[in-house]
């Protein structure tokens, strides 16, 4: 048993920086590096390829980073894992074999299959599986002929299986994000599915790192500190045989690695924080404790899991009309009064009713919405976008954008010419008895044929039906309550907080973190869910509910009904609620006058 492993991030999402696989390969030394390429959307577009090309639906990009780096790999003897088989895994790996033979290389590619439950969804229908919407409640019937994809999130010993039969490169499909960097743990230190604690720790190490530069420094809320934005630094962690790790970067790289860009990182795409739900354990992340040992190195401990619920997530994509969108460029002086009227002559002449639409005034408050403050912009970009199942109504909204140019307000430019008509694949979240479900790691040979197949059978869990778990720290709110100001000692939230964003689905999240603990106690107080409800009312339609995390100094915000259904449905200008951390660090509160001096 190795007595520490180190494993390098080198992407976060398809379109991540390319180069960055590079940098962690060559930056130092790494036992293994993931690249976390997918999400719903993702799987989406990579559904939208496959229907086109049987052969297509997984990453090509990663076809390039292993051309480029197949030698070096081989030579460094870093294994490498990553779900970039999307929809496709073993075409995936069929080209990784081939370029391994052209290239003359003795690595051994392993792929993971099994996600893929789209054939067996009548028979687990017949069997007494509702697949109702997880999130929404709604029955399965209503888009059960639509399905064009379901997939199954898979743990991680299919994975640390695929290393035991020796693979390299190891390549999945739908598994869960964090599974590509919790199976070299258990692999090297021998873990067995009941070792909670540890799968824990190993499921944590793999939130951290698994959004590429999230962790080292990008989208930190104090970004100025990062005084390094070329060769931008991915996470490293260093992994003992306990679950205790280090967060780090290469040296000689730009970025950041602190307690806060850890914390944020953290709160990203946070649910309940009792119980963070994994195909593999139950992770309390109110157990997550936290230590700065010196310049980029952060250590984590103390993590506490488990036993992990019956169940699977299923992601599923249905076909679910059309989107189309289109812009015009308006200038000052004088801009937002033209945009708005240009909005209205636009919405009047089409004369039109559409299941959605939307007008975003970008560069004015596209994001931040009602929280914006007033301003006078020099120009807007002014977007339309509808979504309809009527595709007729798209011809028409397509057409009805130029004729703007002239024939409205002076000071309107051109961008982006006609609008294009998409399909829209939304979401559909559903839970099934994992025993429904069976995973196989396949080995290939040169040719990408298998020469070695085994079944693995999911590890079902507890047999009780899993309850979240709840405390008397939890708050719950519908209806809003702004903070009465006092006028003593007005600041940004951004004075005395950190925050990151994130979604699943339609409901948002915001990680609220204090800068010291004095902050923490005020912010429990004070920034309640009624308050969080207030500010978004004109974006959140639904509950709020906020959890305190003590050991990390934070509140946990999730804003359900927030993101104009989520996804690839959505017309907002920031569909997944990036923006919205920055939004509320933005507000205004009223703070005792000696609470920024405080440690």
């Amino acid at each position: 048993m190795k007595s520490i492993i180190r494993i390098g991030n080198a992407g976060g999402f398809w379109g991540d920086d390319l180069n960055a696989f590079r940098r962690q390969l060559m930056g130092g030394p790494l036992d293994y590096i993931s690249i976390d390429f997918l999400a719903e959307i993702t799987m989406s577009i990579l559904r939208k390829q496959q229907l086109k090309n049987s052969q297509a639906g997984y990453v090509t990009d990663f076809i390039h980073i292993i051309n480029q780096n197949a030698e070096e790999i081989h030579r460094r003897g870093v294994k490498v894992l990553t779900n970039a088989g999307g929809m496709n895994p073993l075409e995936c790996g069929r080209q990784v074999a081939r370029i391994l033979k052209e290239k003359n290389l003795p690595l051994k590619v392993a792929v993971v299959l099994g996600d893929n439950i789209m054939s067996d969804i009548m028979r687990m229908k017949e069997e007494g599986v509702s697949f109702r919407n997880m999130e929404t409640g709604k029955s399965f019937e209503d888009v059960e002929n639509k399905i064009q994809s379901a997939n199954a999130y898979i743990g991680m010993w299919p994975l640390v299986k695929a290393l035991e039969m020796g693979a390299d490169i190891v390549i999945a499909g739908r598994v869960t994000d964090t599974s590509i960097t919790m199976a070299p743990m258990a692999y090297e230190f021998g873990w067995q599915p009941g070792d909670f604690d540890k799968i824990a720790a190993a499921l944590v190490a793999g939130h951290i790192i698994e959004c590429g530069a999230q962790a080292s420094g990008g989208n930190y809320t104090d970004w100025k500190k990062v005084t390094n934005w070329k060769n931008m630094a991915y996470p490293i962690i260093e992994v003992e045989p306990d679950g205790s790790f280090v967060v780090t970067r290469h040296p000689n790289t730009g970025g950041l690695v602190n307690s806060d860009t850890v914390r944020e990182q953290l709160f990203y795409e946070m649910g309940n924080p009792a119980a963070y739900i994994s195909p593999d354990v139950v992770a309390d992340f109110r157990t997550i404790q936290l230590e700065e040992q010196g310049t980029d190195r952060v250590r984590v401990y103390g993590v506490k899991g488990s036993a992990p619920t019956p169940f699977l997530k299923v992601s599923m994509a249905f076909q679910e009309g059309y989107v189309s969108s289109g812009s015009v460029i308006i200038s000052a002086p004088e801009a937002l009064l033209k945009a708005q009227t240009f909005a209205s002559i636009f919405w009047d002449r089409l004369g039109l009713e559409f299941q959605k639409k939307n007008t975003n005034y970008q560069g004015y408050n596209s994001c931040h919405l009602d929280l914006a403050a007033p301003i006078d912009p020099n120009e807007i970009l002014l977007t339309f976008s509808i979504y309809d199942e009527d595709l007729k109504k798209h011809e028409i909204f397509a057409k009805s954008i130029a004729p703007l140019i002239l024939s409205g307000p002076p000071g309107v430019a051109v961008t982006g010419g006609r609008p294009h008509i998409k399909t829209v694949l939304s979401y559909w979240p559903a839970l099934i008895p994992k025993e429904k479900v069976t995973a196989q790691t396949v080995l290939l040979n040169w040719q990408g044929d298998p020469i070695e197949e085994t079944r693995i059978p999911s590890i079902t869990g507890v047999e009780e039906p899993f309850v979240e778990p709840n405390d008397n720290t939890q708050q719950f709110a519908t209806e809003g309550i702004p903070i009465p100001f006092d006028g003593k000692n007005r600041v940004k939230l951004y004075q005395i907080c950190l925050a990151r964003s994130g979604d699943k689905g339609d409901t948002a999240n915001i990680g609220l973190l204090a800068r010291s603990p004095a902050i923490y106690k005020w912010i429990k107080q004070h920034i309640t869910a009624s308050f969080v409800k207030y500010l978004f009312k004109g974006v959140c339609h639904g509950k709020v509910t906020r959890y305190e995390l003590d050991n990390l100094l934070g509140l946990n915000f999730l804003l359900e009904e927030s993101l104009d259904g989520g996804g690839t449905r959505s017309l907002m200008a920031d569909p997944q609620g990036k923006t919205f951390a920055q939004a509320l660090l933005n507000v205004e509160v009223d703070i005792p006058d000696d609470l920024l001096s405080k440690d």
